[in-house]
């Protein structure tokens, strides 16, 4: 018979696969049987009562190791569904502050033994026995993020390769099983070889893996968080927890809500409010979505923002009706979800939207709070996938039915996230025609009105070796001095290192709309800047006065959102022109390339850069460097290592690092 896990689950005894249609909410027969009401923070109740009834059973016990344990999230789940955590590895001394301080006596994960330590130096004791094994590696390998860099390292940046070092404690301890959890991009990554290893390694370990993506809002998380979870067994088979809330859970009970989850929450946490320069913009967003209600393709009378240039957790709005989107464990300062009362959510606020215990300390201050949450397995999804391992492996009867998923049975989510998109665009439709007519004829005199900002002669500003640009001057910043002559027929845009009286210009850069977007939002016909120095600390600033005008005058955030996100058509063309001839190999030639769209948007080698500059091949590494001093964006293997060795990503055509910019902190020289 074929050793297949569809195979092997199509074996399972009736009894086991419990997959025959009913009408009845199974979630609402697990409250009944449990004795307790679907209420606000009704997943510590479900925790709690279903480890006292573990606590009872007189089964032995399941001693579990947890790997890359993190905030210590598949250990909750795992702890109250009757398994012993024995011992917890986690690499980072900060969020072992948190796994002790739950560890201690009377405290959640009592008995348990974090040990800080790197997985590569773990070498279990030969005594160590273990039934279960729990843990998922970093996941930054496979993520969204890197597919936005432009692809996923997978397997071929070591984090990727975590997942080896799992498979060799498996072979070493021999358990009955494991349950590894990732991000559902680790099957795309690298066309699917680095997915095929990774079954490849588990399989030669002597274990059958069945494999779902599931939503942790399926399974009473007031949150939608995709992610991949392989459960390995020696011996037996596995299926799949049916979910217990959506449209694909039997009896259709409705989702486990954001508002639900969090309205019961004392807000004692300080400085929750949103400053900065972006910070007004949530006020107007409807809940549900985020910065793109600011885009054109929304249809809003004064986009600020280009389509798809932000991350989708930028200006994130919670909807209070359904459950959030994914928490994220790092982003900036206008990374959401945020609160539909046009703030931060607290910690113990996000806690609720994981599911993580009120009476489990979270230790460290708010970034790392955010951190470990964001990082880890929802609780009450680990509890669901927890006792279906405790039914179907460790053969314990539970005091309630469990629902299984047959092996073929598709599950909707992805389908309702595209619905999703329907409803917030139509949401956004209705926000917007809720401006009235004299607010919108007062957004436009006051965003599009050149008059408001007279043309300006030797206009002072200081830009800094972080690509600030300031009215006064900072430690380590240049004197730029600037004439504006801005009318509707062209902004003229003049820089030089001195007073521009009757200085002579050195080169020009002509900008105006492609011919696709003819309707750009600039009050004016063309931009021209021009140096009267040659000078690259002039060139940087030439592009920083005119997009401290392109705010100013448009409301536009920044130059992207003029041009939109590298990965599209570019709405802006741009020229450069020179007053005298230039050397072959000058950095000036490059530039005037890159302006012109030559060699950037996409990945290209040292030679084929080379070729397309007219340059030598080996100071194509020089360049790079001189570019980034401009402000630049270059991406290399070293900055992004999805990007292979030897080749390059310029996304841009104009300087676009500022001093918040990621790619600033990084380098394109390999250090140790």
């Amino acid at each position: 018979m074929s050793n297949s896990p569809i195979m092997q689950q199509l074996s399972l005894p009736l009894n086991i696969l419990n997959t025959e249609p009913k009408t009845t909410s199974q979630f609402q027969e697990i409250l009944k049987t449990l004795n307790m009401t679907n209420s606000p923070g009704w997943p510590d109740k479900f925790g709690e009562l279903i480890h006292n009834w573990c606590t009872k059973k007189s089964y032995s016990p399941i001693k579990t190791l947890s790997l890359f344990t993190g905030g210590g999230g598949l250990d909750i789940a795992f702890h109250d569904c009757g398994f012993q955590i024995i011992k917890m590895l986690e690499l980072e001394p900060k969020y072992i502050k948190t796994l002790e301080t739950n560890s201690q006596p009377g405290k959640y994960l009592e008995n348990s033994q974090p040990i800080c330590i790197n997985i590569r130096d773990y070498f279990p004791s030969p005594e160590l026995e273990i039934d279960f094994i729990i843990g998922g590696p970093p996941c930054q390998t496979f993520s969204a993020a890197g597919r936005r860099a432009s692809g996923v390292p997978g397997t071929n940046d070591t984090r990727g390769k975590l997942f080896l070092e799992y498979v060799r404690i498996l072979k070493k301890l021999q358990p009955k099983g494991f349950l590894f959890e990732n991000v559902y991009g680790i099957i795309g990554a690298e066309n699917g070889k680095a997915w095929q290893t990774i079954q490849t390694a588990f399989q030669e370990a002597g274990y059958t893996i069945y494999y779902r993506i599931l939503d942790a809002a399926d399974y009473g998380v007031p949150q939608h968080r995709e992610r991949l979870f392989i459960v390995g067994l020696k011996t037996g088979n596995y299926l799949f927890p049916a979910p217990t809330h959506g449209p694909d859970s039997i009896g259709k009970e409705p989702f486990y809500t954001a508002l639900a989850a969090v309205k019961d929450i004392n807000i004692s946490e300080k400085k929750l409010e949103i400053k900065g320069k972006y910070g007004h913009l949530l006020t107007d967003i409807p809940p549900g979505l985020n910065y793109s209600f600011y885009t054109d393709k929304m249809g809003h009378p004064q986009p600020i923002f280009s389509w798809r240039s932000k991350f989708s957790d930028f200006l994130y709005k919670a909807d209070p009706e359904m459950p959030v989107r994914t928490i994220k464990a790092q982003g900036g300062q206008y990374t959401g979800p945020f609160s539909w009362e046009n703030r931060r959510f607290s910690i113990a606020e996000l806690k609720r939207l994981q599911t993580f215990p009120d009476a489990y300390e979270i230790v460290g201050n708010r970034s790392v709070c955010i951190e470990q949450i964001g990082n880890s397995v929802p609780p009450q999804l680990g509890r669901i996938l927890a006792l279906g391992i405790l039914e179907q492996v460790m053969g314990v009867k539970l005091p309630f039915s469990m629902q299984y998923l047959s092996p073929t049975q598709k599950l909707g989510f992805r389908q309702r996230k595209r619905q999703l998109t329907k409803r917030y665009a139509e949401k956004a439709e209705e926000a917007i025609a809720k401006f009235s007519t004299q607010s919108l004829e007062k957004l436009q005199t006051v965003s599009l009105s050149i008059n408001n900002y007279p043309n300006q002669r030797n206009i002072e500003k200081f830009l800094s070796t972080d690509f600030g640009w300031h009215d006064l001057p900072k430690s380590n910043s240049v004197k730029i001095y600037l004439n504006y002559d801005l009318h509707s027929s062209c902004w003229l845009i003049d820089a030089g290192k001195s007073q521009l009286r009757d200085k002579k210009n050195q080169y020009s850069i002509d900008i105006i709309p492609s011919a696709n977007f003819p309707d750009w939002v600039l009050n004016t016909e063309r931009v021209k800047l021009i140096a009267s120095d040659w000078d690259l600390e002039v060139f940087t600033g030439l592009w920083k006065a005119f997009e401290e005008k392109l705010r100013q005058i448009t409301g536009k955030a920044d130059l992207v959102q003029l041009s939109g996100y590298y990965q599209y058509q570019p709405k802006i063309k741009m020229t450069m022109s020179f007053s005298r001839e230039l050397e072959t190999n000058s950095i000036w030639r490059v530039v005037e390339s890159i302006i012109k769209g030559i060699g950037v948007k996409t990945q290209l080698s040292t030679q084929k850069l080379a070729f397309l500059w007219g340059v030598n091949t080996e100071d194509i590494f020089q360049y790079m460097q001189c570019l980034r001093k401009i402000g630049y964006e270059v991406r290399n293997h070293n900055t992004n290592p999805q990007i292979i060795p030897g080749e390059y990503l310029i996304p841009y055509t104009f300087p676009t690092l500022n001093p918040k910019s990621v790619q600033l902190r990084k380098n394109l020289e390999f250090r140790i």
